[in-house]
């Protein structure tokens, strides 16, 4: 789901759908007529109108097939989850203590379909741009829901933990923080197109610091809104996040760790490498596609790494 996102937005497929229809938008268009009608909606939009006027109702199916999925895809795992959800209440399999749980997923898969909704209505007002922010939390959402499940798969695979927490613990979660924060900032990145204007590395452009930092007023706008500030701080968190990633897997050499957390830091670093790599490539590239959606990919990689090693830090 997660990729197929990066794919939709990177292709320019995300505001191909201008309407919304939870239950009847299950089916795709089935006749030229209804073609002709889905794409009639599209024209009124400023997509349309400001970037694709060229396009015809064959172009237009190039762009809503993606978009089109990516909702299939979204209905597809409510029901995927819910149904068996039913089932194993029903069966006791899952007892009503545990069931908050399973209940919190599912509505935070109903939220990020409603933030998607919200998202893409925001591109079709006045600029064929969805709001950054609204983009980000789009893609938070789908990572909080990700990291509840695996988190929960993990519990019921390896049991509850008892006993008092590993003294690496606390390092761990500060960790898990610090990369939680900047696969939010790479969601600001992609919001604003910010990979776009400085293509080199390590420098950006001819400068280590570039100018126009802070050009922005107040200041804490250019955090969110500079579009230099944005890309700025995503390569400082990475990096500082890949240090710190290296620095505890050479520490944790020597340490005494539970089997499974050993193996995490092990697939942590791997993952790191890979990243950086494929973040790197992104930006050198000029955001082609693929190291894009690859990044984005990894980054949840890297989020699972990290939360496998934090689990695993249990003491049984």
């Amino acid at each position: 789901m997660v990729v197929l996102g990066g794919f939709t937005r990177l292709t320019g497929s995300g505001l191909s759908i201008a309407e919304w229809r939870p239950i009847m938008g299950t089916l795709p268009p089935l006749s030229d007529a209804e073609w002709q009608r889905v794409f009639e909606i599209y024209r009124q939009t400023p997509e349309f109108q400001q970037v694709n006027s060229h396009m015809d109702v064959h172009d237009f199916k190039g762009i809503f097939w993606l978009e089109y999925l990516h909702r299939l895809l979204g209905r597809l795992l409510g029901f995927v989850f819910l149904l068996p959800l039913v089932y194993f209440v029903y069966r006791r399999y899952i007892n009503l203590r545990q069931l908050p749980w399973y209940l919190l997923m599912l509505a935070l898969g109903g939220v990020q379909a409603v933030i998607g909704k919200i998202m893409v209505a925001s591109g079709q007002v006045d600029a064929p741009q969805v709001s950054h922010y609204r983009l980000t939390a789009h893609l938070s959402a789908a990572f909080l829901v990700y990291a509840l499940m695996f988190w929960r798969a993990q519990s019921l695979l390896h049991g509850a933990s008892s006993g008092a927490p590993h003294p690496w613990r606390r390092w761990t979660v500060a960790l898990t923080a610090l990369i939680a924060v900047t696969i939010f900032s790479g969601g600001f990145v992609a919001g604003l197109d910010a990979g776009l204007i400085y293509n080199t590395f390590p420098k950006m452009g001819d400068y280590w610091i570039p100018p126009g930092l802070l050009a922005l007023d107040p200041v804490w706008r250019n955090f969110f809104d500079n579009l230099t500030t944005v890309q700025f701080d995503h390569r400082l968190l990475a990096l500082t996040t890949f240090a710190l990633i290296v620095i505890y897997w050479f520490r944790a050499r020597g340490a005494e760790l539970p089997q499974r957390a050993r193996s995490g830091a092990n697939a942590l670093l791997v993952t790191a490498v890979l990243q950086v790599l494929l973040g790197i490539s992104t930006v050198v590239l000029a955001v082609p596609t693929l190291p894009a959606v690859s990044h984005q990919a990894t980054a949840l990689l890297l989020l699972t790494s990290v939360l496998y090693l934090l689990h695993g830090l249990r003491r049984d």
